[in-house]
C-alpha cells in the first residue's frame, strides 16, 4: 500500500519542483495508448462557451494536436507552454499540427486564464477545465501533462513533469506523427 501511494506521489512532486528527474509515463504501452482517443467531454472556452472535445480545433482531422494541461499556478506548465509557444509556428507550418492548451484552474482561478495567456503572447486555443471533466477522463494526476494524438484523433504520446528542453523532444515527435512513423512511449 505505501509503494503504491509512493509512486502516485512521485510523478506530482516532480511536476511541481520542476526537478531533473525523469518523468513518468502514466500509460504503460503502445497498445493501450492507441485504444485510446481524446473522450467526448465539454470543456469551456475562454468566453465560456462549451465546446466538445470533438469540435476542439485540429481534433481528429488528419494532422497532429498536442493537448497540454496546465495551470495558473504551476510555474513548469508555464514554463512548458512559453517554450513551446517559441518553437510552434514553425512547426505548424511545417506539419500542420495544432496546440491546445487546457486549464485545470478552478473557478477562482478561472478569471486568470485568459490574462496570462495573452501576457504570454500564446497564439494557441486556451480552454477551461473548471470541473476537470476533461482531466478525470484523461487520468491526468498532476500539470503539466501533455498528450499528442495522430491524425485520427488517438492519444499516441504522454508526458507528465516538465523539465527545460522538453518541448524539444516533443516537436520531435510532433514531425514523425506528421510523416505517419510510429513513436513509442
Amino acid at each position: 500500500m505505501t509503494a503504491g501511494l509512493l509512486a502516485l506521489a512521485a510523478p506530482a512532486a516532480l511536476a511541481q519542483s520542476g526537478s531533473s528527474a525523469p518523468a513518468q509515463s502514466a500509460t504503460p504501452n503502445d497498445a493501450d495508448l492507441k485504444s485510446r482517443r481524446l473522450p467526448a467531454v465539454t470543456v469551456r472556452s475562454l468566453d465560456g462557451k462549451p465546446v466538445s472535445t470533438a469540435a476542439l480545433p485540429g481534433v481528429g482531422q488528419g494532422k497532429p494536436v498536442i493537448i497540454s494541461f496546465w495551470a495558473t499556478w504551476c510555474k513548469p506548465c508555464i514554463a512548458e507552454l512559453t517554450n513551446i509557444h517559441e518553437l510552434f509556428p514553425d512547426l505548424q507550418k511545417d506539419t500542420g499540427a495544432q496546440l491546445i492548451a487546457i486549464s485545470i484552474d478552478d473557478a477562482r482561478n478561472a478569471a486568470k486564464v485568459g490574462p496570462l495567456a495573452r501576457g504570454r503572447g500564446w497564439e494557441y486555443p486556451v480552454y477551461l477545465d473548471q470541473n476537470q471533466d476533461l482531466k478525470r477522463a484523461l487520468n491526468v494526476n498532476n500539470v503539466p501533462h501533455t498528450f499528442l494524438l495522430n491524425g485520427a484523433g488517438e492519444i499516441v504520446w504522454q508526458h507528465n513533469a516538465y523539465n527545460e528542453g522538453d518541448e524539444a523532444h516533443l516537436v520531435e515527435l510532433v514531425r514523425k506523427v506528421a510523416k505517419g512513423e510510429k513513436i513509442s512511449q
